[in-house]
């Protein structure tokens, strides 16, 4: 039986007194991969910026691995847990290998220099993600896929086993969103790593996940395989919208907005 990563439970935060979130609890399990979805102003990423402490909840609780989130400082929950926030339209001015070495600062200090450790994982977070022949490249020449990617290995070098993905193929090309989500899946299925991802795109979702919530005005209001938000009235719930459900030979359906839920 796999143990548990995150385990929240009454999960509660407020913004001017407006709840962005609202009782959320549920149970991540390791080696999972999770994708949360929901209209625009659900709660995602709050709740995703919640998971990494980004943000602290007005009440409630988040275990990390068993331990209340509360009692780890940053750097802990860092050498567990990596973020990729929405992708930034302003990227860093340095060569890819530099910037993805800046994934590994939760295992140094001001004193410290660059081990050999540090590099090796580098190294590896390079290989893994395909991009090891842009190690000296500037990150504001590559596309935005190619970037999105770097960040992606940024967060793999930091060496957690967990990595929370916020929209990582927003604003990407269809190419390129084929090539983040093949290396989510493969760092998921390959690399054993626990994804909790964020995204807009129901497609998406089904295609990578085992799991997904979706969040309705802050409230979990699905919580189950992908198999079963095609069941029934359940996106037309979710989205108060209707959608056609194409089924494929040997893979998963298409889910179109627009039309009469099947």
């Amino acid at each position: 039986m796999s143990q548990s990563v995150y385990t929240l439970e009454n999960l509660h935060y407020t913004i001017a007194k407006t709840s962005i979130l609202s009782d959320v609890s549920l149970t991540v399990q390791q080696g999972s991969c999770l994708a949360i979805i929901g209209p625009n102003g659900a709660g995602k990423t709050t709740l995703l910026k919640c998971l990494n402490r980004i943000l602290r909840p007005d009440s409630g609780t988040i275990s990390l691995n068993g331990t209340p989130l509360q009692k780890l400082d940053q750097r802990t929950i860092a050498r567990q847990v990596a973020y990729v926030p929405q992708a930034s339209s302003i990227p860093f001015t340095m060569t890819v290998f530099d910037f993805v070495l800046l994934g590994r600062y939760p295992h140094l200090s001001p004193f410290t220099t660059i081990s050999a450790e540090d590099k090796t994982a580098v190294e590896d977070a390079l290989r893994i993600t395909g991009i090891d022949a842009f190690r000296d490249r500037q990150l504001d020449t590559l596309s935005g896929g190619e970037r999105q990617t770097a960040y992606i290995a940024a967060a793999l070098a930091q060496g957690g086993d967990t990595l929370l993905l916020d929209e990582p193929t927003t604003y990407l090309d269809y190419a390129h969103q084929m090539d983040v989500l093949a290396l989510i899946g493969k760092l998921h299925k390959k690399e054993n790593k626990t994804v909790i991802l964020v995204t807009h795109d129901i497609n998406h979702a089904i295609a990578v996940s085992d799991h997904i919530v979706a969040l309705r005005e802050g409230r979990v209001i699905f919580n189950d395989t992908p198999e079963a938000l095609l069941e029934g009235d359940t996106l037309r719930t979710i989205y108060d919208t209707e959608f056609e459900i194409h089924p494929r030979e040997a893979a998963a359906p298409i889910v179109v907005p627009g039309g009469s839920v099947s």
